[in-house]
């Protein structure tokens, strides 16, 4: 059986990195059936359209509404297959992906293997994630279970998700922040969520276009315990040790941050949020008012 695979790509900010993602994309020895980008404004696309066959399409600002809206561009897929546009697939990303899914019709979900991942530093360069995505390795043919996929590189099968109902949620505006691991722990119901490490690719975590640091302080905590509430597979315990982690790295790297995090933004969002859980007034949405 032939899969209708659809690649999409939410985006915001970073149209010159997208366009080097959509070259790599050029490169897959099974190539997606629709490449589609979403933007917010068309300075967020600008020369998307005029590499491959890449379809663009905009929608309303936010990392959730524009996942749906890709989805719903795509009415006659199988499977969707979300990249962020900083992530660099291996040429045979697609294939692998494609090939699991095809033998396993019980995988609702499968991420792949994340090689590097700059966002938890300064970020990669393009030229060094491209070399070392050449660079000879083992082949890896193994398939792990896995509690969620990684947003940054995860494919859906729609199928299931239309059968269901089931779409990202959009209370959790601009970049999302664990609307991956909801969705997964959602479609998590009716078939298996692995990780397949034959698909593996480079995460750049480029920071342009990202959010300020009290707002996302502010998700780290509103959006943990509103998944956990909505008591739709998103473990309490797992919301409380998410919060324990962050909060924590935020007090301890305070006084000193990392040039590329604004820990002290961080970590005035938790206070903010903890405030507005005290005064029952947190919610995922007033990130939007800060």
């Amino acid at each position: 059986m032939t899969l209708n695979i659809v690649i999409g790509i939410p985006t915001v900010g970073r149209a010159p990195i997208l366009r080097e993602t959509l070259r790599a994309l050029a490169l897959q020895t099974r190539q997606a059936d629709r490449v589609l980008v979403c933007g917010t404004k068309e300075g967020d696309v600008t020369g998307a359209a005029d590499i491959g066959a890449t379809e663009v399409l905009l929608a309303k600002p936010g990392l959730p509404a524009q996942r749906n809206a890709l989805i719903a561009a795509a009415p006659d897929a199988d499977i969707m297959l979300f990249f962020d546009d900083d992530f660099l697939p291996d040429p045979h990303y697609l294939a692998a992906i494609e090939k699991h899914m095809t033998d396993d019709p019980a995988t609702v979900v499968a991420t792949g293997l994340v090689l590097q991942d700059g966002i938890g530093g300064p970020g990669l360069a393009i030229t060094e994630a491209k070399e070392s995505l050449r660079a000879p390795r083992p082949a890896r043919a193994d398939i792990t279970p896995v509690f969620s996929g990684y947003g940054c590189n995860m494919a859906v099968r729609l199928t299931t998700m239309r059968q269901h109902g089931l779409l990202f949620d959009e209370r959790l505006p601009l970049y999302g922040w664990q609307e991956d691991v909801d969705l997964s722990r959602r479609l998590a119901a009716f078939g298996n969520v692995v990780k397949v490490n034959a698909a593996f690719g480079i995460h750049l975590g480029v920071k342009q276009g990202r959010n300020s640091g009290v707002r996302l302080g502010y998700s780290q905590v509103a959006n943990p315990l509103y998944l956990a509430g909505k008591r739709s597979g998103y473990p309490v315990l797992r919301a409380l040790e998410h919060i324990g982690r962050n909060v924590a790295m935020n007090i301890v790297h305070a006084p000193r941050p990392e040039p590329y995090v604004d820990r002290r933004g961080r970590l005035r969002g938790n206070l903010l949020a903890m405030a507005d859980l005290i005064r029952k007034r947190m919610a995922p949405e007033r990130v939007l008012e800060l």
